[in-house]
């Protein structure tokens, strides 16, 4: 059980520590409750931290469900999984509209960190399927980093073990893997939701 946000971000940090002061690190956080985490440990590991824009696309019958996701320039689709071209054409539209207004909140200051050869962290508050943190690491593979490394405090030990068979994931870091998983909340105290409004001002702070 985590406290809070805070909590899980210090605890990652001190298992990621092997990446301190290397000068090609970039941190790589998924919005919203990725970016309390994520400024916690670029900071600690004296890191470079930036967000992942990319948007699941929910399968028709169960949006929780990711069948692949969109980036602003790619999109991943599940190998397994049969879907009308009609409805991934109107979500892939739809969801990059969501990316462009996202893109322009996150990014009023400066412009995305380039991945090519960065050894790339990417960090969430926690996973249930974790369909959406692979499809964003497949995303992330695309821009040629030197090596990709999912961070996250939480997730079932089935989807770890996924996350480990992906040939795109370098390393998968996980502080626990509890057996009776339903839903990440369940494992923190404090578990309010992060708005756009927060996670962009821990972002900019950081880069201030």
């Amino acid at each position: 059980m985590f406290t809070n946000r805070i909590d899980a971000g210090i605890q990652l940090a001190e298992k990621l520590k092997a990446y301190k002061d290397k000068e090609n690190v970039v941190i790589l956080a998924i919005p919203r409750g990725g970016l309390p985490l994520g400024a916690i440990v670029a900071k600690s590991l004296n890191a470079k931290l930036d967000v992942a824009l990319s948007k699941k696309i929910g399968h028709p019958f169960n949006k929780e469900f990711a069948i692949g996701a969109v980036s602003l320039n790619n999109i991943v689709l599940d190998d397994n999984i049969e879907i009308s071209i009609g409805y991934i054409e109107k979500e892939k539209k739809r969801l990059r509209e969501i990316l462009k207004k996202r893109k322009a909140q996150y990014y009023r200051n400066r412009s995305p960190i380039a991945l090519k050869d960065k050894i790339v962290i990417i960090i969430d508050d926690g996973i249930a399927t974790g369909n959406t943190i692979r499809v964003t690491a497949q995303l992330v593979h695309d821009r040629k980093p030197e090596k990709i490394v999912i961070a996250i405090p939480v997730a079932p030990k089935s989807t770890v073990q996924k996350l480990n068979a992906a040939s795109y994931i370098d390393e998968v870091v996980c502080l626990e893997t509890p057996f009776n998983f339903q839903a990440v909340g369940q494992f923190y105290m404090d578990f309010d939701q992060v708005s756009d409004e927060e996670a962009i001002k821990i972002l900019e702070k950081f880069n201030s």
